[in-house]
């Protein structure tokens, strides 16, 4: 690899970072790229993915049909992208790596948002699980199929850690599919991810706490007045309005969306900043093997942001519109569950090959995971239209 794919970032890294030159190679052996460093090049095969474009389909609350002005799962992956970055960027680290794993972790992601991951995972309970964060893992590993030589992304090391770990040392049951990745690399899953996939972590959180209150003040589910229930979002309503008494309502809620993404930032450097100084780590390993992660939210902001998160459930998650639509989703993800595993002949014919690929179609393990990698990689409308154009008695006859 030339010294420009090894040695090239955005800015000096700490001694802590992932340097590219460093990474723990790939899990099936390639030649790198001569332009592109290992971690850039893992952020390219992910933008790239059939699975990434879907994103712009796929429900973050509301159904995609329900207006173009609310988040999706690919602007919300885009947020999360934009925030990791700048959080790397701050503390000295590798930012195309936060990138990659940030882009990547919503990838696994069933139609429908948290309501069909839980009907997905309500109907095939009596086989096996299902968890959007293994299920990530599952498209970049076997789903993905644009390489001869292999099938997934073939990721590094780095990236597959940041997506099975972000959110600290794996300690559930082992699935299938990081099986097969551990037989061919091990992640050291009793360990922290990098700071790079911790920084893409809370950057999720961060993300989804704000635009969902934007999304929510647009549907009408709560009002400014109502936010000085929160005592987060009271202080940025009053610190807005005080700076700019007579501005629109729209600019407001910008503005508060702003000031708190921004004073959620700072409060993970400070607090990330104090952890870093007090483990004084000279390498990775160090990061790996600290007692706690070390971006993380301040005691006094993560009790802001568990009230944030209750005023949410309560008036938004739960707003009986809502409580709705997710009735109409349970059905539409049950009905098609149990039609493929039933009938694995109504699979399209690319799907009816895969599950004969994978191994004998009788046997219902193997079935029902064809059936659940077909359902959760739908988008909303084509859930949709695959509901209407099986159980719609007179769909192909208008």
């Amino acid at each position: 690899m030339s010294d420009f794919a090894y040695n090239y970032c955005a800015l000096p890294l700490a001694n802590y970072a992932c340097r590219p030159d460093q990474s723990k190679g790939r899990l099936y052996d390639e030649p790198e790229s001569e332009t592109r460093t290992p971690f850039q090049r893992d952020r390219d095969r992910i933008i790239h993915a059939s699975a990434f474009r879907r994103l712009k389909y796929k429900t973050q609350v509301f159904v995609y049909h329900e207006g173009d002005h609310y988040r999706t799962r690919l602007t919300h992956t885009l947020e999360v992208a934009q925030i990791a970055r700048s959080l790397a960027r701050a503390l000295f680290v590798n930012e195309d790596l936060a990138e990659a794993v940030a882009l990547a972790h919503d990838l696994g992601h069933a139609p429908f948002a948290h309501v069909g991951e839980d009907a997905l995972k309500e109907c095939n309970k009596k086989y096996t699980s299902f968890d959007h964060n293994d299920q990530s893992l599952r498209v970049l590993s076997v789903l993905e199929r644009k390489y001869p030589a292999w099938n997934g992304l073939n990721m590094t090391w780095e990236t597959l850690e940041g997506v099975v770990k972000h959110n600290g040392p794996y300690t559930k049951p082992v699935t299938e599919t990081l099986q097969l990745v551990q037989n061919e690399i091990d992640l050291r899953l009793d360990s922290y991810a990098s700071i790079e996939a911790q920084c893409a972590a809370i950057a999720d959180d961060i993300a989804y706490n704000n635009h969902d209150v934007e999304d929510g003040l647009r549907a009408g589910f709560f009002t400014l007045e109502d936010l000085k229930d929160v005592p987060l979002l009271n202080e940025m309503l009053r610190n807005s309005q005080k700076q700019w008494p007579n501005i629109p309502h729209k600019i407001l809620v910008q503005e508060i969306i702003r000031n708190m993404i921004g004073a959620m930032v700072k409060d993970v450097l400070n607090e990330s900043r104090a952890r870093l100084k007090n483990l004084n780590p000279q390498s990775i390993e160090d990061i790996r093997n600290a007692p706690q992660q070390m971006i993380a939210f301040s005691e006094d902001m993560h009790q802001k942001v568990e009230e944030l998160r209750k005023f949410l459930w309560d008036r938004m998650y739960t707003h009986y519109t809502v409580m709705r639509m997710r009735k109409k989703i349970t059905r539409i993800v049950s009905d098609l569950y149990n039609a493929f595993i039933d009938e694995p002949a109504l699979f399209p014919i690319n799907w009816q090959e895969r599950l004969h690929e994978s191994g004998d179609p009788d046997d219902m393990n193997v079935r029902s995971r064809i059936v659940v990698d077909y359902i959760a990689g739908m988008t909303d409308r084509y859930a949709i239209k695959e509901h209407e154009r099986m159980f719609d008695l007179i769909w192909d006859l208008r």
